[in-house]
């Protein structure tokens, strides 16, 4: 399956989601994306600096404070862990998670609950650490 594939059918073809995109692990190169879903490379440089981030001595990591920004919006984030990001503005939100040698970067429309874009978001990142990425 191609990476535009994993996006179009995998992530925005489960109806969980609307907008997605696959980065390498670094946050350098876009592999795939939802057509008009722009992730700046600041807005990436971000990602990847809070996935660095081991936190505080109470495990608080600095992007919980200062909120999150994909595709030129703010995000509260409501988790920050060592494989997953998640963030809320309004009733919409972010789900961002790491694998192996990729980033998903995935929002989730208003009428979605978060829980079932949190879980075909996380779905696919198991499958693809299952395969080497």
């Amino acid at each position: 399956m191609s990476w535009q594939a994993y996006v179009d059918q995998s992530l925005v073809g489960t109806g969980n989601l609307d907008k997605a995109a696959i980065f390498n692990s670094e946050g350098t190169s876009v592999w795939a994306s939802t057509a008009g879903f722009t992730v700046a490379p600041q807005e990436t440089k971000e990602i990847v600096n809070a996935y660095k981030d081991k936190g505080d001595a109470s495990g608080t990591k600095k992007i919980q404070s200062t909120g999150l920004h994909v595709a030129g919006e703010k995000f509260v984030v409501l988790k920050a862990e060592e494989r997953s990001l998640y963030g809320k503005k309004g009733k919409e939100g972010i789900i961002i998670v790491k694998t192996t040698q990729t980033l998903l970067v995935t929002h989730y429309p208003e009428h979605v609950q978060p829980g079932s874009a949190a879980n075909t978001v996380e779905t696919l990142a198991d499958y693809l650490i299952s395969v080497g990425y």
